[in-house]
């Protein structure tokens, strides 16, 4: 049995030569310093990409080869949109020049037909009639100051809504030829009713002045008193 007691080997440990730095203190600096390299190549990556919102996403940039498209087809739409006609607008065109053609018209058949205030006044200048012829006068007087006076007060009338008539459908025909240009013709239904209404405004003249005139037909004579 050996009783020699066992000997414990301690490990040496060795110290490093002067001059020489420590291998563990040496491999952290350079993973110091390589820390340090990447950070600042991710800071100087960060500042020349497009910038990234929080979910790490790119953020929605505009191209710039599609911009001028972009704007190419707003104006086009803006274009459009100026061409095309508003309704509002074209209801609004014309309305005072057809209501005036309307007028016209309107009048020209009133001279044609007759208006109760010429009906009045052939009343009234009947009425006059008889009062002066009331203390005695000749037929022919009667005839004259009864009949005669209310015939001619009738065309008279007829003869003043005529000229209105006339002169109403002439200044709307007219009108576009004066004044601000207008963008769009006067419509044609307008200048139809107007002509229209030029036409009854001529034929009520022509038919008053021949009834102030007794040019159609002539007052009634009364015949000579029977010889006793």
């Amino acid at each position: 049995m050996n009783t020699t007691p066992s000997r414990t080997t301690t490990p040496s440990t060795t110290t490093p030569p002067a001059g020489t730095n420590d291998p563990a203190e040496g491999s952290s600096d350079a993973v110091t310093e390589e820390a340090t390299a990447q950070d600042y190549l991710v800071k100087d990556s960060a500042t020349d990409s497009p910038a990234k919102d929080t979910t790490g996403t790119p953020s929605d940039t505009a191209d710039p080869g599609t911009a001028p498209d972009d704007l190419a087809g707003q104006s086009a739409d803006e274009d459009d949109d100026a061409l095309e006609p508003d309704p509002f607008d074209e209801a609004r065109h014309g309305v005072g020049a057809g209501a005036a053609a309307v007028v016209s018209a309107a009048l020209g058949v009133v001279a044609l037909t007759g208006a109760w205030t010429g009906r009045v006044a052939a009343e009234r200048e009947t009425l006059i009639g008889q009062i002066q012829t009331s203390g005695g006068g000749s037929a022919a007087q009667q005839i004259s100051e009864i009949y005669g006076d209310a015939w001619h007060t009738t065309a008279l009338v007829n003869g003043v809504f005529a000229v209105l008539a006339l002169l109403v459908g002439v200044f709307v025909l007219v009108r576009p030829a004066f004044g601000a240009p207008s963008e769009r013709p006067q419509p044609t239904w307008v200048r139809a009713v107007a002509l229209a209404g030029v036409a009854l405004g001529v034929l009520g003249v022509l038919i008053s002045a021949g009834m102030y005139f007794d040019l159609f037909v002539s007052l009634p004579t009364a015949g000579a008193p029977a010889g006793g």
